[in-house]
């Protein structure tokens, strides 16, 4: 049995997701999705999600979008919005509205990343 924290990452770029997988998966069970309808599937098929992390910028759905969707049926889970970008006012009124915990900038800041998990599992 794996008792590993399990945590799932969405981004559009699979390098994002090799780096996060390959820094994170000594410490956490990492689940990735290239899409947030990727996302929303691996949500409903893994119930023992912790942490979800997702980039915002993303197309279809941006990361807003789907962890609004996310959020619906996954009340309790923190989720996590990476940008690469400027904060905009919808992410800060998606934080100031519990929809996101915070968001994350990137390029990937490990320790911060790593201390981020760690405030919402602890």
């Amino acid at each position: 049995m794996n008792d590993k924290t399990t945590i799932l990452y969405v981004d559009d770029e699979p390098i994002n997701l090799q780096v996060f997988e390959i820094n994170f998966l000594d410490k956490y069970q990492v689940l990735t999705a290239e899409s947030g309808l990727e996302g929303l599937g691996i949500l409903k098929a893994h119930t023992d999600i912790s942490v979800v992390i997702s980039d915002m910028k993303m197309p279809k759905m941006d990361g807003l979008e789907f962890v609004k969707k996310a959020k619906e049926s996954n009340p309790s889970i923190p989720f996590f919005i990476l940008t690469g970008f400027d904060v905009t006012t919808e992410i800060e009124d998606a934080i100031s509205k519990g929809i996101v915990h915070r968001y994350l900038g990137k390029p990937f800041d490990l320790s911060e990343i790593e201390k981020a998990i760690q405030s919402v599992i602890a």
